[in-house]
């Protein structure tokens, strides 16, 4: 299979969970800017960071199959485990907007994104391992140390959370602000495959 099959089903489904995300976004009763306010409060932050992280995983996932040479069985599976992940997304996101922030949901929504990091890593893994001990990967890639920073403050958001009662607001926010931070990690794209790319090593 070309990794362009790979990448168009990949894109699909990352487009269809931006829509369904947005379309949890609940319209107006009222007709004036004072009915906007409660939508534009949690429930835009929250739709807007789970944009955000869904936009990182596109961002990163297109630069990663730049140098992706074969499509092996074991990469097939490592890239549906991290879309399931990602599907759950919209479910998390939903239930943590609705619950205002409280411990549960807010620890549920960390969990979610702590298993697509998870995911992706193993999914950078078995390509590397697919394409052998010279692989482009796996030069661009290095030691990974944001990649592993990353596991750590969804960790750390996390057990934030689970500190705070489960309507305690400040730990809830405190635990958002570790996977806000994250965000801002990746925010940039990440230009290691790229120099890469940019020292002559193109992919087959």
């Amino acid at each position: 299979m070309p990794t362009s099959r790979l990448e168009a089903f990949s894109d699909g489904v990352l487009a269809i969970i931006i829509t369904i995300m947005v379309l949890e976004l609940k319209v107006p009763e009222g007709h004036d800017m004072a009915s906007l306010l409660p939508v534009i409060g949690s429930s835009l932050l929250t739709y807007l960071l789970s944009f955000v992280y869904i936009g990182i995983y596109w961002n990163n996932h297109h630069h990663m199959f730049q140098v992706t040479e074969k499509i092996t069985g074991g990469v097939l599976w490592a890239n549906l485990h991290l879309l399931f992940w990602l599907s759950l997304l919209p479910f998390s996101t939903a239930w943590m907007d609705e619950s205002a922030l409280a411990k549960t949901p807010v620890v549920i929504y960390g969990i979610n994104l702590l298993a697509a990091a998870a995911a992706y890593l193993i999914l950078q893994r078995v390509i590397i391992r697919g394409q052998g001990a010279d692989s482009a990967l796996k030069r661009a890639m290095g030691r990974d140390r944001k990649g592993k920073a990353s596991l750590v403050l969804y960790t750390a958001g996390i057990l934030a959370a689970l500190l705070g009662g489960e309507h305690d607001k400040v730990w809830g926010y405190l635990g958002v602000a570790f996977f806000v931070v994250v965000a801002i990690l990746w925010l940039v794209p990440d230009r290691r495959i790229e120099r890469n790319l940019g020292a002559g090593h193109q992919p087959a």
